[in-house]
C-alpha cells in the first residue's frame, strides 16, 4: 500500500514521437519540393516561400505575446503552416499579398482558434482561400518556369506596393488544369510527374511530392489511409467518367498528377488536428475529399477544387467521428 496507483486516460504506450520531432520531419519531406520550386522558379519563388514563412512565424509570436501565451515557435508546427501555405501561391504573387495571407492563416485560424491542436480547418488552406476572395486574378497569374535569369532577376510582380494593382512582365500559357478545362487540352503525365508544367510553387514534380510523404508514412508520422482512399476515390470515379466519354472526362492519370492534388492529400488532408481521430473515419474523408475534387473540377466554375474539398472535409471531421466510432473492447454492435 506504500507505492502510489496512478490512474491515466489513453494512450498508455506512444512512439516517443513529439511534437517537434513530427513537424522537423515533415519540414525535412517538403525540402525536395521546396529546392524544386526554387529550380523551377528562381527568386520569385524564394521569396515568395521566404515571405510566407516570415510572415506565418512573426504572426505566431505576435499573436502569442499579445494572447499572454508561452511560445510555439519550437515546435516547428508554424513553419509547416507558412511553409505549405507558401507552395500554394502562384510564384510572383506580390509580397504584400503573401503578408497577408499569412496573417489570416495563423492570426485568425490558428491563433484565435486556440493555437496548435485547436484550429478547426488548415491554416495554409484558410490563408490561400482568402487571397482567392480578396485578389483572384493575382492569384491566377503566373511566372513562367524555366525562364532565362530566373537566378539573377525578379518579376516586376512581386515587389509591386501594397494596394496597387500587379504588372506582368510575361504570362505563361494555362495551367494543365485550367487548360483542361478551358481549352480541352490535357497534359502529358510525363510533364506532369516531372513538374514541366506552369502552377503553383507545390504543384510542380508530382514525384517529389509523393516521395516526401512516403518518407513520413514509413516513419510512421501520416495516417496513410487518408491519401490512399483520396487517390483510389479520384482514380475510380474519374475512371468512371473517362469510360463514359474520353474526349470530355479527363484521364485517372491526369486527375491524380495535376494541380494541387498530390500535395493537398499527402500534406494538408493528413493534418492530425483537422482530420478524424478513427481508421474508419479517415477512409470516409479521403473519400469525400475524392468525390468533391472531382465534382468541382468536372463540372465547377473553377478548374481546381483541393483547396475547397479538403476545407470541407475539415468542416465535417467532428461529425465523421461522432458517427464513426471502434467498438469498445468487450460490447457488441447495436
Amino acid at each position: 500500500m506504500s507505492k502510489t496507483l496512478e490512474i491515466r486516460t489513453s494512450p498508455h504506450i506512444h512512439s516517443g514521437h513529439a511534437v517537434d520531432s513530427i513537424m522537423f520531419n515533415v519540414v525535412l519531406a517538403l525540402l525536395p519540393t521546396t529546392l524544386f520550386a526554387f529550380y523551377v522558379f528562381g527568386l520569385a519563388a524564394l521569396l515568395t516561400l521566404s515571405t510566407a514563412v516570415v510572415s506565418c512565424v512573426l504572426t505566431e509570436f505576435v499573436a502569442g505575446r499579445l494572447l499572454g501565451k508561452p511560445s510555439t515557435l519550437g515546435d516547428w508546427s508554424v513553419v509547416i503552416t507558412g511553409l505549405l501555405y507558401g507552395l500554394t501561391l502562384p510564384p510572383g504573387l506580390p509580397l504584400w499579398m503573401v503578408v497577408v495571407g499569412g496573417v489570416i492563416a495563423v492570426g485568425l485560424t490558428k491563433s484565435l482558434f486556440g493555437g496548435l491542436g485547436y484550429n478547426v480547418f488548415n491554416p495554409a488552406l484558410v490563408g490561400r482561400a482568402f487571397l482567392q476572395a480578396a485578389f483572384p486574378v493575382a492569384m491566377t497569374s503566373w511566372v513562367p518556369g524555366f525562364a532565362e535569369g530566373r537566378f539573377t532577376t525578379l518579376p516586376s510582380s512581386t515587389l509591386t506596393l501594397p494596394f496597387t494593382a500587379p504588372v506582368y512582365d510575361a504570362i505563361t500559357s494555362a495551367t494543365p488544369l485550367s487548360a483542361w478545362k478551358f481549352d480541352g487540352l490535357a497534359t502529358g503525365s510525363r510533364d506532369l510527374a516531372l513538374g514541366f508544367v506552369s502552377g503553383s510553387a507545390g504543384e510542380t514534380c508530382a514525384v517529389l511530392i509523393l516521395l516526401g510523404g512516403i518518407y513520413l508514412i514509413v516513419r510512421n508520422m501520416m495516417n496513410w489511409r487518408i491519401p490512399a482512399s483520396i487517390f483510389a476515390t479520384v482514380v475510380a470515379l474519374s475512371g468512371a467518367l473517362y469510360l463514359v466519354d474520353s474526349t470530355r472526362y479527363a484521364s485517372p492519370a491526369f486527375m491524380l498528377l495535376s494541380g494541387g492534388l498530390m500535395l493537398g492529400a499527402m500534406f494538408m488532408a493528413t493534418d492530425m488536428v483537422g482530420s478524424p481521430l478513427t481508421p474508419g473515419g479517415c477512409w470516409v474523408y479521403g473519400a469525400l475529399i475524392g468525390v468533391l475534387v472531382v465534382v468541382i473540377r468536372t463540372w465547377g466554375g473553377m478548374p481546381e477544387g483541393v483547396m475547397y474539398a479538403i476545407l470541407l472535409g475539415n468542416a465535417m471531421t467532428p461529425h465523421i467521428d461522432r458517427l464513426i466510432r471502434p467498438r469498445v473492447y468487450g460490447s457488441k454492435r447495436a
